[in-house]
């Protein structure tokens, strides 16, 4: 009869190697040696963007948002100012990314301008993310001619993409809105009306931290 011992040692080696292993892992989530108890789960997880089926319009039910994470950068209009997502800690926010260059953008600023004067009394702002225009003064003179009051971030190359979870910087004008706890609520991949933005927006001013 076949000798199959060999293979009973080498079954036996590696269910102790898998042991260890997990033994390990379960010492990185914090918990005490020879602590037997479940790892610590991981919370507060980042967005991260995605457009199922190459939807235009996704939104979250509160359940399933995510944060995303804090950025800033050199204001617009006041080029020695710096605007951060925290300046606006526990407002609603509705990030819009545009170009003075891009078509739909001219259409709907005048929408983000109705949506800012609509929730700016009650704890919301529109936040621009000006991209892609390398000449600062173009930009700032296009909000000046359009009557926008809200801040927006100069950010040419979309940096800010990342923090966002990857939104496309090939997709402007993008909007995304965030709840109280800037967690994304809503991504809209095109342009927008004051209209379908506030019908979002809404039911987040209501809601309690």
């Amino acid at each position: 009869m076949r000798d199959t011992r060999p293979s009973l040692r080498l079954a036996c080696l590696l269910t102790t190697c898998v042991m260890a292993l997990g033994a390990a892992a379960a010492g990185c989530s914090g918990g005490d040696a020879g602590d037997a108890g479940e790892p610590e789960p991981i919370i507060n997880e980042t967005f991260t963007f995605a457009s199922p089926g190459g939807q235009l319009e996704i939104t979250y039910p509160e359940e399933e948002r995510k944060p995303v994470a804090d950025f800033s950068g050199p204001s617009l209009m006041e080029p020695d100012t710096t605007l951060s997502l925290s300046d606006f800690d526990g407002q609603v926010v509705v990030l819009t990314a545009w170009g003075q260059w891009c078509g739909p953008c001219r259409t709907e600023i005048d929408d983000l301008e109705n949506i800012q004067e609509e929730i700016s009394p009650r704890g919301g702002t529109v936040l621009g993310i000006n991209v892609r225009d390398a000449n600062q003064q173009i930009a700032r003179d296009f909000i000046t001619d359009n009557g926008a009051t809200y801040p927006s971030i100069w950010d040419p190359p979309f940096k800010t993409a990342a923090a966002l979870g990857g939104v496309p910087a090939s997709v402007i004008p993008t909007t995304v809105v965030l709840d109280r706890d800037h967690r994304v609520a809503a991504v809209f991949l095109r342009a927008i009306t004051d209209r379908e933005v506030l019908e979002v927006v809404e039911p987040l001013l209501e809601e309690s931290r």
